[in-house]
């Protein structure tokens, strides 16, 4: 599928594909998912052969890639994403991630 294609299956422009192919623009989850589905691909398609292990995942129990397949699948993960997109404040997204890490935190059995 052509580039031009794929915009106009977005709504936007050859340009903005090209600038998310470069990585000159990041790619939101909700965006991924809409790729996919023109392409007719799952969204794991797109983090199939990419680098790291399951070491490298920093406290994910599972493979990262069916850990991300997963919790975008669900609705609260689809909702999260969305939201979080939104905010351009790289701080106040900062904080988020912190927060929602010292919840988790807190819902950890102590070891």
């Amino acid at each position: 599928m052509s580039q031009e294609k794929l915009g106009d299956g977005l709504g936007i422009t050859f340009q903005q594909i090209q600038k998310y192919e470069k990585g000159t623009n990041r790619v939101g989850a909700s965006r991924l998912q809409h790729i996919a589905s023109i392409l007719k691909v799952p969204v794991a398609f797109f983090f199939e052969d990419a680098p790291g292990s399951p070491d490298d995942a920093q406290g994910f129990a599972e493979e990262p890639r069916s850990y991300v397949v997963d919790f975008l699948s669900s609705s609260e993960g689809l909702s999260l994403n969305r939201a979080f997109v939104r905010i351009s404040d790289p701080k106040v997204r900062r904080k988020i991630v912190d927060l929602v890490q010292a919840l988790a935190a807190d819902e950890s059995p102590d070891i």
